[in-house]
């Protein structure tokens, strides 16, 4: 079974930058598609940002311009480099995979908190 560990959250002051990475027990080369979803206290997860197999991103309207996604296949690694982050952004990020259309795994979650 596909396992997920994340790493790289923590308390950020406004305007700062967080890199989140997400390190998969196995290759994601193949992944159907990878990504992160957040959930802040009293809101539904959402997503924040994807990508497929082909390299394609999206991303949430409200982290456009300041939030990259990216893989490193070679280490089985996702990352979500956010920068310019607001105290709205605060919340716990979780990393997903999914080796299909229709199963998906999910990290453990980290906490990013953006606070002065």
């Amino acid at each position: 079974q596909v396992q997920l560990v994340e790493s790289g959250g923590g308390l950020v002051q406004p305007g700062g930058s967080l890199r989140l990475s997400c390190l998969v027990s196995r290759s994601i080369f193949s992944m159907y598609a990878m990504g992160w979803y957040r959930q802040a206290p009293g809101k539904q997860r959402e997503l924040v940002a994807g990508i497929t197999r082909d390299g394609s991103t999206n991303y949430a309207d409200s982290v456009k311009g300041r939030f990259t996604i990216s893989r490193d296949n070679a280490i089985n690694t996702v990352y979500l480099q956010m920068n310019s982050l607001k105290p709205e952004d605060t919340a716990v990020y979780y990393c997903y995979a999914r080796p299909s259309e229709i199963v998906t795994r999910w990290g453990q979650g980290s906490q990013v908190t953006v606070s002065s």
